[in-house]
């Protein structure tokens, strides 16, 4: 599918509010990837632009060069996982797979809708549990940026050279195998 090939994480985001509409169809696409024994073990955290307070209180939650570029997104988000299971109270130890699925559907549909998706593990952890009053039964993860790819021609250079920077990824015989670890899968 051409979106899953055009989908990128940019750092100069258009500072516009992302429609309501968009965002909880993301969030529904989200609340549909797989998980082990149907647990869901995510939760995320948002706010949009048009409500600054709460849209400030997240991005406070950043490490300082994430917040220098996330601030123009039209949304912020935090992940929350919980990390045992609600059936027996065990340890999920998928629960982090689990969320990435999660943000990988938020994301492909994101970016179906003409928005673009910046995913980031810089986090305050300590601060984010405490501003966002997340349980102790739960544990902050990540954060993403999502809104309107912006112009690079108009943010910092530093940023900006990193928007107009080539996309790579590894071909598949490096990261695919047989049966054996570093055996050659055909493909």
């Amino acid at each position: 599918m051409d979106f899953i090939a055009d989908r990128w994480s940019p750092y100069v985001f258009e500072p516009r509010a992302v429609e309501q509409e968009k965002l909880a169809s993301c969030l529904e696409a989200a609340r549909w990837a797989a998980s082990s024994f149907n647990e869901q073990p995510w939760a995320f955290l948002i706010a949009t632009r048009d409500n600054e307070s709460e849209f400030q209180r997240i991005l406070s939650c950043l490490v300082e060069p994430n917040q220098a570029w996330a601030k123009d997104a039209g949304a912020l988000m935090i992940t929350v996982i919980c990390p045992v299971f609600s059936h027996n109270d065990k340890p999920n130890r998928v629960a982090e797979h689990d969320l990435g699925l999660a943000a990988g559907n938020f994301t492909i549909q994101a970016t179906a809708l003409g928005l673009a998706v910046h995913q980031m593990a810089g986090i305050d952890i300590e601060k984010t549990r405490t501003e966002l009053e997340i349980p102790d039964t739960h544990q902050p993860m990540t954060a993403i940026a999502v809104g309107y790819p912006g112009n690079p021609d108009d943010a910092d250079e530093q940023v900006a050279q990193r928007d107009r920077g080539p996309r790579q990824r590894k071909p598949l015989g490096e990261i695919v195998f047989g049966a054996k670890w570093g055996s050659s899968a055909g493909l």
